[in-house]
């Protein structure tokens, strides 16, 4: 990774107890993503994923007083079980959005015995974005998701 990259990244990494195959699909199931992918109380009331490079999202957050935030992106790559990328900098069908925040790389590598290395990066255009994004709770907010994705993993 080039460190003009890095400079603008934040990431998160953890190993889950779990296979690849199936944080994959907490992440591209729709009704999966729903239970974990927004650190509570935040929720999500809204999930439509066309997972395939080109593909377009639509994810609704709701929050404890009912303020709602949507977020289209597009899927810039997909690998099953491996890899998605994707970004807010489009919305669907490549239209450009208002004002892009970031690409977000998720990275799924086996560990063996049923274990994933799990790599959440969110890579963003300036060093403005990075800090909005930590100052947002970067950190707390995406380990909060991941604790509660591990949580769902250990049901499904």
């Amino acid at each position: 990774m080039a460190a003009d990259n890095a400079r603008h990244e934040l990431f998160l990494m953890r190993e889950i107890d779990a296979p690849t195959t199936k944080i994959y699909r907490a992440w591209t199931d729709p009704e999966l993503l729903k239970q974990w992918f927004c650190p509570k109380p935040w929720g999500v009331c809204h999930a439509e994923l066309d997972v395939r490079t080109g593909g377009s999202s639509f994810i609704v957050m709701k929050g404890p007083n009912g303020e709602e935030v949507e977020n289209r992106g597009v899927y810039l790559e997909v690998v099953s079980n491996e890899k998605l990328v994707f970004t807010d900098a489009f919305t669907t069908a490549w239209v450009p959005s208002e004002k892009p925040f970031m690409t977000g790389i998720v990275v799924l590598e086996p560990l063996g015995d049923g274990r994933t290395k799990y790599t959440a990066i969110a890579r963003h255009w300036t060093e403005e974005d990075k800090k909005t994004h930590e100052a947002m709770g970067f950190h707390e907010g995406w380990g909060a998701a991941t604790d509660q994705l591990v949580a769902l993993l250990a049901e499904i």
